[in-house]
């Protein structure tokens, strides 16, 4: 079955298919390499989204500065990830999160995955987290961030970052609503100075 959804506002097109083979995943992605698509998979389910909008990359760019700097001027050691795809077929996900990171060391699988959530719906993400063991998310939608801390149950929301617990986020959230991304940097830059 494919559910294929074609948001036009946001020029962004999303395809939902089921009883997919990891073969058939690996297949798709390799064929898909060249579109940009971003690739969801989590027992059996395949979420295919491409392209990805202004909407998406630029909070997405701009809360990575921002978490960057903040880490940066707090002398916090990381190493960032980027979207580079996690999981395996031994744990039936895979994912690539919008940006990630790991705090203190190199690890291969990161601290810290942050998506940008600019349609809803589809695969269960912090499942596919939760098999791989990232120990933090942060999801960022219109301009509001929500913190999972991966607990022996599951995810759990909390208030505040508990790898980061000195940091703000609502001033996270209100340099990244900035209109302007330079401007957002150096003001926030400025206030930790």
């Amino acid at each position: 079955m494919v559910v294929a959804i074609y948001n036009t506002e946001l020029n962004t097109g999303r395809a939902l298919l089921s009883n997919v083979t990891w073969d058939t995943l690996e297949k798709l992605d390799a064929d898909l390499a060249e579109t940009g698509a971003r690739l969801t998979y989590l027992d059996g389910y395949l979420e295919i989204m491409t392209p990805l909008s202004d909407a998406h990359e630029e909070p997405k760019k701009t809360l990575g500065l921002l978490l960057e700097i903040y880490m940066l001027m707090r002398n916090i050691r990381f190493y960032t990830r980027g979207s580079t795809t996690i999981g395996m077929k031994e744990l039936g996900a895979r994912k690539e999160p919008d940006d990630s990171y790991s705090l203190g060391t190199r690890k291969s699988v990161p601290d810290l995955a942050i998506e940008v959530t600019v349609t809803s719906g589809g695969i269960d993400t912090l499942e596919i987290y939760r098999r791989v063991g990232v120990r933090e998310v942060w999801f960022w939608e219109d301009g509001v961030i929500s913190v999972y801390c991966l607990r022996s149950t599951g995810y759990e929301l909390v208030s505040k970052s508990e790898l980061l617990p000195e940091l703000d986020l609502r001033l996270i959230e209100f340099y990244s609503r900035m209109a302007d991304q330079y401007d957002a940097l150096n003001a926030f830059m400025k206030l930790l100075m």
